[in-house]
């Protein structure tokens, strides 16, 4: 491990001096900026655990030739505090260097929808989208609706919206799947808990240089955009609907005002998709059996309960459970994302899991 972070560290700096030595190709600057921040951390990190080793072996040559009882004292406490500082160091570079899924750095599309429980299911789409939107604030992330079809009770029977800042598929991926409500619905007049569902799926953003895809096999549809039950809240034909003709997949999008900025909406979620399909489609072609800690046939199994009765979050895939629902529901979903994280880091390093 120690040699690669050798080779990393002289890479790193070699990659400096280039960027310092003033390029003129704007790409090539970027691309030298980019991979320069990918190593920057791992870097940073190892040349603390250098100080430490140094301290350490200092503090061992002081105990050595000191005859002073209150330094000795003094320096075998600081020798065992930087020993387990080391450690840690060790630890953090170990996990710093785990195989990173090439996706983690992209911008997603979120969809959710009502599943299982009618206009209960709806609201409940509608609470996970101000959770999400509520920890995008606090992120700094930046949201904005693609398609939303409003549930006649409120909250949203279909909602698609994408959120761009850094590396945030690295952190929501592990929200795809079904999410189970259990709490008293708002039109329950007996006081009964009921059982809701509404399903999550996230999907890593294709870029221009991830899929290549040609207006010619898209067909375009215009229409009024429409409210709950139909009533139409635009009398113009700005909604547009988009059919991906060699395999039928639509998508559609009627949030914006302007024809165009719906077309625009849709396409880039159309992009999401087939880009979606092909990624899908490469991992089974690469291997038939690939375990994945979030695995795409799991996104209909259910993930994550939400018990607002007992103020109970249980997520399933890692029998993890806290008490703090009400948090969570505020955006404080950094509770069970680092959870997620730290056992997914775990089995990685036990060897169970490939990222590559």
């Amino acid at each position: 491990m120690f040699e690669y972070l050798d080779l990393l560290e002289k890479n790193y700096i070699e990659k400096q001096e280039q960027l310092n030595s003033g390029i003129n190709d704007n790409k090539k600057m970027i691309e030298l900026s980019k991979e320069i921040k990918k190593m920057e951390k791992i870097v940073s990190r190892y040349r603390e655990y250098q100080r430490k080793i140094k301290a350490l072996a200092d503090l061992k040559e002081l105990i050595k030739s000191e005859h002073d009882l209150d330094i000795l004292t003094l320096a075998e406490s600081e020798k065992e505090e930087v020993s387990q500082e080391i450690l840690n160091l060790e630890d953090e570079l170990k996990i710093l260097l785990l195989p990173k899924d090439p996706m983690d750095e992209k911008n997603v599309v979120v969809e959710i929808k009502g599943a299982v429980g009618g206009d209960e299911a709806d609201l409940f789409a509608g609470d996970l989208f101000r959770m999400y939107s509520k920890y995008c604030d606090a992120k700094g992330w930046k949201i904005s609706v693609l398609t939303a079809t409003a549930g006649s009770m409120g909250g949203y029977s279909n909602l698609s919206f994408m959120i761009s800042g850094e590396a945030i598929y690295s952190l929501l991926k592990y929200e795809s799947g079904v999410h189970r409500v259990q709490r008293v619905p708002e039109t329950e007049s007996l006081g009964r808990v009921h059982t809701s569902t509404a399903s999550v799926l996230v999907l890593p953003e294709a870029d221009e240089i991830d899929f290549d895809l040609d207006w010619k096999d898209i067909r375009i549809d215009t229409m009024t955009s429409s409210g709950p039950g139909g009533q139409s809240v635009n009398t113009t034909q700005s909604a547009v609907r988009l059919t991906y003709l060699p395999t039928g997949l639509q998508v559609a999008s009627q949030v914006a005002k302007s024809q165009y900025e719906n077309k625009d909406l849709a396409y880039k979620l159309l992009k999401t998709r087939l880009f979606d399909e092909q990624v899908a489609k490469k991992e089974a072609e690469d291997s038939q059996i690939r375990h994945k800690f979030i695995k795409r046939s799991e996104r209909a199994e259910k993930i994550r309960t939400y018990n607002f009765p007992q103020n109970r979050l249980t997520d399933h895939r890692i029998n993890f459970t806290i008490q703090s629902l009400n948090y969570v529901m505020e955006g404080k979903l950094d509770l069970v994302i680092d959870a997620l994280i730290a056992d997914h880091q775990k089995k990685l390093l036990a060897g169970g899991l490939s990222d590559s």
